[in-house]
């Protein structure tokens, strides 16, 4: 048994969440179109780039939670489900998932995309266990702030060693799938990377390495 990590966006859905939920609420008029669009915009741009200032960005993204009651953003999240994220589920993730779990490993994602937006979306690839960037929530409100360390770059690789630490599990045997060269620090730690529809930085630097480069996105699941 091992230990078998997913990173998520553009990995087991077709987009990236963070960004769509932005683009969600620009569509739902929750925030200004013109600033926030471009925002967004700037900010996604920046992590393909791999220069993004994760604090910068959650502050930007985190805003609409604490600005907005909770129940509505349970709404709005249950709609962006339903009409945003469930047409990019992928059926090769779930049947990859699937096969990590007949083999009896504990299969985890590890996003940088806050819990609030993901934590649905990993539920229905049936995984309990996730690693986020987490929004302060004190009160029944969120506050537009986070708490510990970023689930982000090398911040992945920190949330995972506590987890680790914690769980009593080892990464003896680990698999991780990524897409982007932003998870290069933790993709180097494990046993077994796996570049997942990889960015060019990523497919340039697994091809060097001799990591297995797959796709989620032609119909077709990968056998282990």
């Amino acid at each position: 048994m091992s230990l078998a990590i997913f990173d998520l966006d553009n990995t087991l859905i077709a987009d990236d969440s963070d960004y769509l939920w932005g683009q969600f609420l620009v569509d739902q008029g929750v925030v200004d179109k013109g600033h926030y669009e471009a925002a967004n915009a700037k900010f996604y741009e920046q992590y393909k780039q791999g220069c993004l200032d994760i604090a910068e960005f959650l502050s930007f993204s985190l805003r609409p939670l604490a600005e907005n009651e909770t129940e509505k953003l349970w709404q709005w999240r249950a709609q962006f489900m339903q009409d945003i994220i469930t047409p990019i589920l992928l059926e090769p993730a779930q049947q990859l998932i699937d096969q990590h779990k007949q083999r009896g490993d504990t299969v985890m994602v590890i996003t940088a995309t806050n819990r609030f937006v993901t934590e649905p979306i990993v539920k229905l690839y049936g995984i309990d266990i996730l690693l986020a960037t987490a929004p302060e929530f004190i009160e029944g409100r969120y506050t537009g702030k986070f708490v510990g360390v970023p689930c982000f770059q090398d911040g992945k690789v920190k949330q995972l060693q506590d987890w680790l630490q914690q769980s009593g599990e080892t990464l003896a045997g680990s698999y991780f799938y990524s897409d982007s060269h932003n998870d290069l620090p933790l993709l180097k730690l494990v046993e077994q990377p796996v570049a997942v529809d990889p960015d060019d930085k990523l497919r340039h630097y697994a091809e060097q390495s001799g990591w297995p480069v797959v796709s989620l996105r032609n119909g077709i699941c990968p056998k282990l």
